[in-house]
């Protein structure tokens, strides 16, 4: 009982911390209103007859020029003001809020957009319900903190890519009586944290709506349980959509450049950065991607788990500032999350939270938290792709029980976390951002989350201005990048990324898939998918031939994504257009190797490739669905084999645990039609895992 009470007080706690962080203002916790954009930014122009008149828009200058930029800075005259290395979420927001306050920048990222961890996430947006409890138990005010600005910032990515981003609904379980006022106060906390930039409120759930809610949930025991709602995206899409941004507005942009040295004056401070172009070799006309060099008054280190070997390029000597830690994910059929409900295991056996969530028609299921190494393309290893198949089930009835054979993809993503340099105890991690610079000038920005990626572009850029001396440019009108005619951006020279809309945001509402297939009599979900992966920028996809030739049966990804990845959206390889583009590696890895064939194709077909550069980017990109789940013995797929439909397919794997044996694991993936989807729907309203061999 003493425990139990105990618990029951803890609610209180996070209450009265809550209203002593926000200034002790007592905000309303009645049912806020949906989020929703109702009206776009752009409206629709239509002739005099009434029809749609299709917005045209500016694509981004082309890699040959953007290359010859680069070059040109290598003049003191013509140098940047900032070289950003890294284009993940952080480096690509940090380009949009500099050339946004009007200074000259660069950006290069050796892979794509997005190709490390950004693409690798639990897809929310979120402060963090885990972190407010252990905030509030731990009473760590400096992580409650860190809650608060992560839900401030959760509601701007509503406000500049509201066709990326959703509000999502979580369920949370109760199977004793006494949780309910617990996580009741807990949620209810958590929206009072939010303020004035909350979304919906939270609220109970009798057992009758859970089980309406969520049909394969578990009944034992089940009492009720409450919803509470955060933020979801489409992360790799919001990643691209920055560095497209960045490049409408004049940044020079680039993928697939390598940084192979920091350049440093006779004073030991830098002054820019030797790169190569990485795809030079590949284009057949005889470049060999020679190093050369681009100057510019500041270099800013935003590459994320990969942080210290920039670091160690500065200074040999330099202690790891980053603490790796892996996540792994996978990838489940679509009905377990059947009405767009997400599901939260906050009691796992380990303690560890899992999310259950509904995405891009598939259900999205981890994560896990464990010390690994850096890589570039990590794989999820078996037993963390088997704790959380163990997790899930825990949630489901007994009847729904899904084994390997039923993930259609699996992943890992490395999380950044960092030690701070400056703190007495080296070892400690740092939950929130960190923003440091060396002797000689390298500005690193490490550590965060998704969520907080623009504050972290904030406090970068604001320190990058005082350390190199830089000069925000006011009065200065940037190109309109909406396809609508509007006034430019006029700029002040201060941060403007709170409220300045991405690519793809200006023509979007709820009303643009129907828009979208009023004038081009598509089918329902292609014009749903198109809408909410391109925003108004589905209208330049739609103007492509192909538009309505379907790449898979039973999905609504079409060929004219291909072609528009490559024209409008940087895509060099085929994974980049399969994986980052298109989220297809990661919904379904089977699918994707199915359609590879057609992807490498049109891409030939845009990009002048010959028979040897196909016949790399096979290689290359079926090397990269083993980080996507595809196993070792299923490497050596041929195309003809593809094409042929006549290779055995098993059901997608993941990495052994280091000294654990391949034989006890299902390997290979599923070859079937459509994206497979792993569990098929009976008649009844319930769930049936395919037939097995048990590992």
């Amino acid at each position: 009982m003493a425990s139990r009470l105990q618990s029951l007080r803890r609610p209180a706690a996070a209450a009265a911390v809550a209203v002593a962080v926000v200034g002790g203002t007592a905000y309303t916790l009645t049912n806020r209103p949906k989020h929703t954009l109702n009206m776009p930014i752009a409206d629709l122009k239509r002739d005099s007859a009434g029809r749609i008149v299709p917005p045209s828009f500016q694509n981004i200058r082309s890699r040959a020029e953007q290359l010859a930029d680069l070059r040109r800075s290598s003049d003191s005259d013509s140098e940047y003001d900032l070289l950003i290395i890294g284009g993940g979420a952080t480096g690509t927001g940090i380009a949009v809020d500099a050339i946004t306050r009007g200074l000259k920048v660069a950006l290069v990222e050796r892979d794509d957009f997005s190709s490390g961890t950004s693409s690798k996430s639990t897809k929310l947006v979120h402060g963090g319900v885990r972190y407010l409890e252990k905030a509030v138990l731990n009473l760590d005010y400096p992580q409650l903190e860190l809650v608060i600005e992560a839900l401030r910032e959760r509601r701007t990515f509503l406000n500049i890519a509201p066709h990326l981003s959703s509000s999502l609904p979580i369920l949370l379980p109760l199977q004793r009586w006494w949780q309910a006022p617990y996580m009741w106060a807990g949620t209810k906390a958590y929206d009072l944290l939010a303020g004035s930039q909350g979304l919906e409120s939270s609220y109970f759930v009798s057992r009758s709506k859970a089980l309406s809610s969520f049909p394969l949930l578990r009944r034992d025991n089940l009492i009720g349980a409450l919803v509470y709602y955060d933020g979801q995206h489409n992360d790799s899409r919001m990643n691209v959509s920055l560095a497209v941004t960045a490049a409408l507005y004049g940044a020079t942009v680039l993928n697939h450049v390598e940084v192979t040295a920091l350049e440093k004056d006779a004073q030991g401070k830098i002054i820019g950065a030797k790169v190569k172009d990485v795809m030079a070799p590949l284009q057949g006309s005889g470049a060999d991607g020679d190093d050369f060099t681009v100057r510019a008054k500041g270099v800013i280190n935003a590459t994320g788990p990969f942080t210290d070997a920039i670091e160690q390029m500065d200074d040999p000597s330099r202690k790891p500032l980053v603490a790796p830690a892996s996540g792994a994910h996978v990838m489940l059929p679509g009905k377990l999350c059947p009405d767009g409900m997400g599901l939260l295991d906050a009691a796992t056996s380990d303690g560890r939270v899992v999310f259950v969530l509904p995405w891009q028609g598939k259900t999205l299921a981890g994560t896990t938290d464990n010390e690994c190494n850096v890589e570039r393309e990590p794989v999820a290893l078996q037993k963390d792709v088997d704790f959380i198949l163990k997790e899930v089930n825990k949630l489901l009835v007994p009847e729904s029980t899904l084994t390997r054979d039923d993930v259609l993809a699996s992943w890992s993503g490395i999380r950044p976390l960092v030690r701070d340099p400056n703190a007495k105890n080296t070892e400690s991690l740092v939950r929130s951002h960190l923003v440091t610079v060396s002797p000689s000038g390298l500005l690193t920005c490490a550590g965060g989350k998704w969520t907080t990626y623009r504050q972290m572009a904030e406090d970068a850029v604001d320190e990058a201005i005082r350390t190199f001396n830089l000069t925000p440019k006011a009065g200065i009108t940037l190109p309109d990048i909406s396809g609508a005619g509007l006034p430019g951006l006029t700029i002040d020279g201060t941060c403007r990324t709170l409220t300045t809309p991405l690519v793809g945001a200006h023509g979007f509402s709820p009303a643009l898939p129907a828009q979208l297939a009023e004038v081009h009599g598509i089918d329902r979900d292609i014009a749903a998918h198109l809408a909410s992966n391109y925003g108004d920028r589905a209208w330049a996809v739609l103007r492509i031939p192909g538009a309505t030739t379907r790449l898979l049966r039973d999905m609504p990804f079409v060929e004219a994504e291909l072609r528009h990845g490559v024209r409008a959206e940087a895509a060099c390889t085929a994974a980049d257009l399969i994986a980052r583009r298109t989220r297809l590696a990661f919904l379904d890895v089977d699918s994707a190797l199915q359609v590879l064939p057609r992807v490498i194709d049109v891409m030939a077909e845009e990009l002048g490739w010959d028979e040897a550069r196909r016949g790399h980017e096979w290689t290359e990109t079926v090397r990269f669905f083993r980080s996507m789940g595809l196993p070792q013995d299923k490497l050596g797929v041929t195309r003809e084999e593809v094409l042929a439909g006549s290779l055995r397919m098993s059901p997608v794997s993941a990495v052994p645990a280091a000294g654990s044996s391949r034989s006890g694991v299902a390997g290979g993936i599923r070859m079937g039609g459509g994206g497979g989807g792993g569990l098929s729907g009976l008649g009844n309203g319930t769930i049936a895992a395919r037939t097995s061999t048990p590992n």
